[in-house]
């Protein structure tokens, strides 16, 4: 087995909305993007770092591969019985490229269903070589202009449309989830654009409506960051369900979905 190693900040156990069946989520730091609505910024830095009110006061830890598939192989008698397995999360996972690379293998070997969450804000070089060996994408996508994308991410979305695409047209099942932050990503014409964008694929299995929510709010507060979001309130339903009305016209399985 692989000694690659990686810093993770948590895994999830009996995890249900991170792919089919009950799942097995390990969460990965490191993130290209500075998304204001984060709700995960403990993941935004690849290394460890302090956070108050958590174990020894830092979040991130060194393992290695062996020491995350022990944790995997826990659950198996769970992924078989509910056609689940381990989701792959961050941050962006890809930010730890060769360590998802050693962990995807040894999942593989042991027949264990594996999906990766990311925002495929990676070069290709980097994303290739993962394609095969992963059964099911999440994929993440806010915002299709570029400049307004490069302004709340601080990243282009060259690369997240690009890998996309190669993702298509390879074939791969693809699950996009669609942040839903008022004021940002639910405009009439982003919606319309992601909708066009989408229908141009295939195997795009069902949209994710993801409303934006406030529970992030005390783990800014414990690593001693603004929380640029504070004062924007979730949205309605009454408006979730206009978003969903509105991705109805490009695609027929859209679903809201609340954690």
């Amino acid at each position: 087995m692989s000694r690659t190693c990686g810093i993770i900040f948590d895994i999830k156990r009996f995890a249900i909305h991170d792919g089919p069946g009950i799942r097995t989520t390990v969460f990965l730091k490191g993130c290209p993007m500075r998304c204001p609505w984060c709700h995960n910024p403990e993941s935004q830095n690849k290394f460890p770092e302090p956070i108050k009110g958590n174990k020894n006061n830092v979040i991130g830890e060194e393992k290695t591969v062996a020491d995350i598939m022990q944790e995997i192989e826990k659950e198996v008698l769970f992924y078989e019985e509910s056609k689940g397995g381990v989701t792959f999360s961050g941050g962006e996972p890809l930010e730890q490229a060769e360590f998802l690379d050693a962990l995807l293998d040894e999942c593989r070997k042991k027949e264990i269903h594996t999906a990766v969450d990311t925002t495929g804000d990676i070069p290709p070089d980097i994303f290739n070589p993962i394609i095969d060996k992963t059964d099911l994408f999440l994929y993440d996508l806010k915002i299709m202009d570029d400049s307004e994308h490069i302004k709340y991410t601080g990243e282009s979305n060259r690369f997240t449309l690009q890998n996309l695409k190669t993702l298509s047209q390879k074939g791969k099942r693809i699950i996009i989830r669609f942040p839903v932050i008022p004021g940002i990503t639910d405009s009439e014409d982003n919606i319309k654009a992601v909708g066009m964008f989408i229908s141009s694929l295939k195997n795009i299995r069902q949209i994710d409506l993801l409303p934006y929510h406030r529970i992030a709010d005390s783990k800014y507060k414990r690593l001693e960051r603004e929380n640029k979001m504070r004062k924007v309130m979730p949205p309605t339903d009454k408006s979730m369900n206009e978003v969903k009305r509105l991705f109805k016209k490009y695609t027929r399985n859209v679903e809201i979905r609340k954690e």
